[in-house]
């Protein structure tokens, strides 16, 4: 009697953005030094509005996204402009935990190296290759 569950509550927000902090600690000067200004922000989902601007049904669906423009695309006139904003959506990353069996860390280092990389205006391949240097073997 008493017997407790041999596991315990999924990641909260808090452990979900220590792990995307952790990730960004890690990467390479030239991208830290332009990250300063980045908002990182974990919700539970993307809301209604954000999901029928990328054309996508349900909330599992998107598990990050970078609101802003890339750094190559700024100007001196964009003072005024919100900051850019990373954002990753906690249920979808524990969705897609429990459905790719990949280690958490590695998840959420993966949505939020993607995030940053539009930041950038990175191609895919400059993600991958940027991921590799980050993500621990």
């Amino acid at each position: 009697m008493g017997e407790q569950a041999p596991f315990g509550p999924p990641p909260d927000a808090d452990a979900i953005e220590a792990i995307a902090r952790a990730t960004i600690a890690k990467l390479p000067a030239p991208f830290a030094a332009h990250l300063g200004d980045v908002v990182l922000r974990v919700e539970e989902y993307a809301d209604d509005e954000t999901l029928a601007a990328l054309g996508l049904d349900h909330p599992l669906d998107l598990t990050g996204l970078y609101h802003g423009r890339p750094i190559g695309e700024k100007s001196a006139f964009d003072s005024a402009a919100m900051p850019d904003r990373i954002h990753l959506y906690r249920q979808a990353i524990l969705a897609e935990w429990c459905e790719s069996g990949e280690r958490l860390d590695d998840l959420v280092a993966h949505v939020t190296i993607h995030e940053i990389g539009h930041h950038f205006g990175l191609s895919d391949a400059d993600m991958h290759a940027l991921e590799d240097s980050v993500v621990d073997p």
